[in-house]
């Protein structure tokens, strides 16, 4: 992993990224707590709660947006770091998933430096049953593309897997160094 260096705003942003059910939401808040700040919430799940879990291709983008908005919304001089549940390659990853594709505006979205650091979440956990959740049986496939999308985008990126605990101090350690 590369050194990343904190953005012109003096603030490290760590994004958790992976595959449904890998447990991102339980690691960002465990972070959040840890470091005493906020979680910045998966704008996809506000969306797919509003508009029914069905969504196309072209409602990705506009989860996209939304997600975008939210980043700006939240990032404050406040905090040093935020932690931010889900990024944009969780929907390049999906969009290529389910669609063959992913839109011009999600590439550019994920081409972009939003984050000093992904913390990609390995599906070695359980399964846990969520009606806004679509793929149980493939998340080992779908964490390949997540290795080889952070890779080709050259994302600095550490795996954590394990338990909870582990998931957490290996994330710790991370940051930290950073």
């Amino acid at each position: 992993m590369a050194q990343a260096t904190q953005t012109s705003t003096g603030i490290m942003k760590i994004a958790i990224t992976g595959p449904e059910s890998s447990g991102k939401t339980t690691l960002a808040v465990a972070l959040a707590s840890h470091y005493d700040v906020n979680v910045i919430p998966e704008y996809a799940r506000e969306f797919l709660k509003d508009n029914g879990p069905e969504y196309t291709q072209p409602d990705l983008d506009d989860i996209a947006e939304g997600h975008a908005e939210n980043l700006q919304i939240f990032y404050t001089e406040k905090s040093k770091i935020n932690i931010v549940d889900t990024d944009f390659v969780v929907i390049k990853v999906r969009s290529e998933h389910k669609y063959n594709f992913a839109s011009t505006y999600i590439n550019e979205l994920v081409s972009e430096n939003h984050f000093d650091l992904h913390v990609l979440c390995a599906p070695d956990i359980p399964w846990e049953v969520d009606p806004l959740r679509e793929n149980p049986d493939d998340r080992h496939i779908l964490f390949e593309k997540y290795i080889s999308v952070l890779n080709s985008f050259k994302k600095d990126f550490i795996i954590v897997n394990g338990s909870p605990e582990e998931r957490l101090k290996k994330s710790i350690e991370a940051i930290d160094r950073l």
